[in-house]
């Protein structure tokens, strides 16, 4: 079997189509199955079930494709770092994130780090979720994921930042809201306006978690989902809905005049951080623009995460 086999079968197992990796590679799709076939004798076994919409992986195909993303990804990286390092302090730093999070975590890293590594291209592909930014690291050449904290996954290394405590964004005129000190449970189970992360991501299951334990997840159910943060203060500032957010940099200031932020303390904080392959074989550039964001004003204007570190 070559790299190239491998790299084509996961291509496949991710599309589940050998026409579509066709199309990508500019190739036939005989020469796409060439591959598949090549590996399926060398195994000795079937890696893909055909179907009428397409193909999926056996469950040896599984087993194959995890091994391969993960071998793949580490040899791009390596190839991509002995580039770095007979380049000097050139190359690129590719990072993948959600939509507001350059805005409200990076955006005085960006800056500082272009002052002291004028040579290097920072690269940002955007993405959904944190579930997104785990399956970019594995199929993509990327260095960094920013990402909310959850369950440890396979083949990813999490080194936490900082922990956000949740707020609630509420209209300044709100007669009930706006002027508590705090929001209380009570609070949120008699909201029937409740802006909220989108299903399935990992800030929404860190809040339904706790709302169950608080015996208010009926105001999980029935809030409005929403994108990203930024999309959720603003439906908060027209009136639409209380929207629980955390309290990201940049939140608080002259851009919301009038929001009102009540802190709501019966909500666990929200880890964020760094999720990579293996931090071990960063390139230099990519640990760097990890250690400037850790140190930038946009961070530690907010609580670290306990036991943060980004050199273990």
């Amino acid at each position: 079997m070559t790299l190239d086999d491998l790299r084509v079968f996961v291509a496949v197992c991710r599309a589940g189509s050998l026409s579509a990796v066709a199309r990508d590679l500019s190739c036939t799709q005989s020469a796409v199955s060439q591959h598949v076939k090549r590996l399926e004798k060398e195994v000795g076994i079937g890696l893909l079930e055909r179907h009428a919409r397409g193909v999926v992986p056996t469950p040896a195909g599984r087993v194959l494709r995890a091994a391969a993303a993960d071998g793949i990804g580490a040899i791009d990286q390596a190839l991509r770092r002995l580039g770095d390092l007979a380049r000097g302090e050139g190359g690129s730093v590719r990072v993948t994130t959600g939509a507001t999070s350059v805005r409200h975590f990076m955006a005085e890293a960006i800056v500082a780090f272009r002052r002291t590594h004028p040579q290097v291209s920072l690269e940002f592909q955007t993405v959904s979720s944190s579930r997104a930014c785990f399956e970019a690291l594995a199929a993509h050449d990327l260095d960094l994921a920013w990402i909310t904290m959850g369950a440890p996954e396979r083949g990813i290394e999490l080194h936490p930042v900082l922990e956000l405590p949740w707020v609630l964004a509420v209209p300044a005129s709100d007669p009930d809201l706006a002027a508590k000190p705090h929001i209380e449970p009570a609070d949120l189970a008699a909201s029937a306006q409740l802006i909220l992360p989108p299903e399935h991501s990992t800030s929404r299951s860190h809040l339904d978690e706790r709302f169950t334990e608080l015996g208010i997840a009926g105001a999980s159910a029935s809030g409005t989902g929403i994108a990203d943060w930024d999309t959720a203060v603003h439906l908060a500032e027209l009136g639409l809905g209380h929207a629980v957010v955390p309290d990201l940099p940049g939140l608080r200031g002259p851009g919301h005049r009038d929001l009102t932020l009540v802190p709501v303390p019966c909500l666990p904080p929200l880890r964020v951080g760094w999720a990579v392959r293996r931090w071990s074989a960063l390139s230099p550039v990519a640990r760097a623009f990890a250690d400037t964001v850790a140190r930038s004003g946009d961070v530690t204007s907010r609580r670290p995460a306990s036991g943060a570190t980004l050199t273990p």
